[in-house]
């Protein structure tokens, strides 16, 4: 089961009855950090982050794009205000599906409980991996690896989200940039 295609054939199957659309344009915020997730995002077209506040300085967890469902989900399935706030990094078009529909939806179509896993799964090990390399690796490695592995997320997401996620300054990945270069 390819979880893109089925996902979005499945979104559009329940699209009217359950998700609906939102076009949003870019540095709009969703979920602000301190309130409780009730919603379900899929992304059609676009790139968020999911970030926190840490004494006023902000950390990127993680970029998300087209095929991925975003939420902030211990909030969502705890009923907890969110550690993190979700936001677009481009113009974004979003399938949107409210906690209280959830159930139904997935009463009527099982197999999304196992495209939902597998991209729970995904996040989960993207949270390891990102932990793991803040830990043992340097921000010019993490730079380098970002290049390698995830190309496109280079591309699209602005160099300051970018320092956000490594754990340093813009300045201090503009040198990175200019050292790889070299």
């Amino acid at each position: 089961m390819d979880s893109y295609s089925d996902l979005l054939k499945l979104t559009n199957q329940t699209e009217n009855s359950y998700w609906y659309k939102k076009s949003v344009p870019e540095n709009t915020t969703l979920l602000y950090e301190g309130d409780v997730a009730d919603k379900i995002y899929f992304i059609k077209k676009g790139a968020l982050r999911l970030w926190n506040n840490d004494d006023g300085k902000d950390i990127t967890f993680q970029f998300f794009f087209e095929g991925q469902i975003v939420a902030s989900y211990e909030s969502f399935h705890l009923g907890k205000p969110s550690i993190f706030t979700i936001e677009t990094i481009e113009n974004t078009d979003l399938l949107v599906l409210e906690k209280r529909k959830l159930e139904h939806l997935l009463a009527e179509s099982p197999d999304l409980i196992y495209l939902m896993m597998n991209q729970l799964s995904e996040r989960f090990i993207a949270y390891t991996e990102y932990f793991l390399s803040r830990i043992k690796e340097s921000p010019e490695k993490r730079y380098i690896s970002l290049l390698e592995k995830r190309p496109e997320l280079v591309r699209r997401v602005p160099d300051h989200y970018i320092a956000s996620f490594l754990g340093i300054t813009p300045v201090s990945l503009s040198r990175i940039k200019k050292r790889i270069k070299s």
